[in-house]
């Protein structure tokens, strides 16, 4: 039999199944046949015994082979004229298929969470119920009525609300748009999926930043789109390494997130951008802004998108209630030339009709109504409060075992371990201390990078959080 793959990711049991299970269907093993002992199989393949039991276990289940005591295990034979029934291997399919699961870290924190919903929660990237508008939004749903027409709506989304975006977007962040220019989408990741299927193809290059939210989405590398790092310093990516990437690598396409960037908080600095738009411009390359943190620049300053200051239509900017507001309404937008809105809509209508016109109702309310300013102010001072409490309950516990940069402006800390630490042992013993966070490496960093998310845990276990995480990485590092 085939000797496992130690460096697979599947099971060792899983492989072993999956390898005899084929040589069943191949005839190698007839029906009836007589099937290596547990333990002979386990020493001819080099594992334990447990490893063997499981995998027979497995196709137990599938009603694959049988056991009895005394006759040993043998494949399942079928009375002559009774026609053979297969349970569908449904962990083939599953580990089938183009598109790709979450990462593991997420997967165990997503699993963590809904697991212990009494953990302290430095992983999710939302607002916290203590400053999300809810009391705003159900005073608007009780003023307003949403269930006059309830039929499939423009694939472009809700025309009211595009209109609202126009002004909003104008107002708020200096861009000047249409409401045929703007396409309603259910949030950030569903523009990034659409462009990333639509307008590019299998063994593109592109280039995202280092570290970067786009490492946590396996939907780049389920496009099969190849990743090539833009460095992130403390004044953001560098214009001259665009260049660089598109002499080697032919790069397609530009992902950045350049105003208070997920998930190091970092701006990018006014004279990068005007650089980087030069070079896009110059050779031809279209760039993705992801802006859902400007909004919440603490001192009131708010750094303009590169789409402001875009001149020829290089960018396709990405917009989000998601950070600012309700996460739950699934509402988010893209400006872009016409000709592209058009492209996504039309895969956007084959994937779902479009989307629910009740949550686009009402986040076209809110953006007119006298409530969003306030919310916005509210916001702001809220994070300011938060990071504070976070940065003070940092320096107390660990200041002498990591680093940060202080933001200004978004909902993470970006925090760098000293000491070389395991990303997996931490957030395991993290998650038994009752505290949860986001590893670096799930965007692309070294092990021993954390990003806290502050926005989300109430203001009076922020400091008990950082506590228990103090005291899993003392553990893990062995100083307790």
């Amino acid at each position: 039999m085939r000797q496992p793959d130690r460096q697979s990711s599947q099971p060792l049991y899983q492989q072993i199944a999956d390898d005899i299970e084929q040589r069943i269907s191949n005839g190698e093993f007839t029906p009836g046949s007589l099937l290596p002992s547990e333990r002979k199989l386990a020493e001819r393949l080099g594992v334990n015994r447990s490893t063997v039991i499981l995998a027979y276990s497995e196709l137990r289940a599938l009603g694959i082979i049988e056991s009895r005591t005394g006759s040993g295990t043998r494949v399942a034979k079928f009375k002559w004229g009774a026609t053979p029934k297969h349970t569908p291997n449904w962990h083939r399919y599953v580990e089938g298929g183009s598109f790709l699961p979450n990462l593991s870290f997420l997967r165990r924190v997503r699993e963590a969470l809904q697991k212990d919903n009494q953990l302290i929660d430095f992983a999710s990237s939302e607002l916290g119920t203590d400053i999300s508008p809810v009391d705003e939004m159900n005073t608007l749903i009780d003023e307003n009525h949403y269930t006059d027409y309830l039929g499939y709506d423009n694939p472009q989304g809700f025309a009211p609300l595009r209109e609202a975006l126009v002004t909003h977007l104008h107002q708020y962040r200096g861009i000047r748009a249409t409401a045929s220019s703007i396409l309603i989408t259910s949030g950030s990741q569903q523009s990034l999926y659409l462009i990333t299927q639509c307008l590019l193809a299998p063994g593109d290059a592109v280039a995202i930043e280092d570290p970067s939210y786009c490492y946590s989405l396996p939907m780049f590398q389920s496009a099969g789109l190849r990743l090539f790092r833009l460095p992130v310093d403390e004044k953001g990516v560098r214009p001259e390494d665009v260049r660089e990437l598109y002499k080697k690598h032919r790069i397609k396409m530009i992902f950045i997130n350049p105003n208070y960037q997920n998930p190091t908080g970092t701006v990018l600095n006014d004279g990068r951008r005007a650089e980087l738009l030069n070079v896009a411009s110059e050779l031809g390359l279209p760039i993705v802004e992801d802006d859902p943190f400007s909004l919440t620049g603490y001192d009131g300053a708010i750094p303009m998108p590169l789409k402001s200051t875009d001149p020829i239509g290089s960018v396709l900017y990405i917009g989000s209630f998601s950070k600012i507001a309700a996460p739950g309404l699934r509402v988010g937008w893209m400006v872009a030339p016409h000709s592209v809105v058009e492209r996504l809509a039309d895969a956007r209508q084959q994937m779902d009709f479009g989307l629910s016109v009740v949550p686009q109702k009402l986040a076209a309310q809110f953006l007119n109504s006298h409530y969003f300013q306030p919310h916005l102010d509210r916001l702001r001072m809220h994070l300011i409060y938060k990071r504070d409490l976070l940065i003070a309950s940092l320096q107390q516990e660990l200041s002498e075992l990591i680093s940060f940069s202080v933001p200004q402006g978004g909902l993470h800390l970006w925090c760098k371990i000293i000491p070389k630490v395991s990303d997996t042992k931490l957030l395991e013993e993290a998650i038994r201390n009752g505290v949860i966070f986001i590893p670096g490496s799930v965007y692309g960093s070294e092990s021993g990078y954390v990003r806290f998310t502050y926005a989300k845990p109430k203001a009076e276990d922020i400091a008990a959080g950082i506590s228990r995480f103090a005291s899993s990485l003392r553990a893990v590092l062995g100083l307790t």
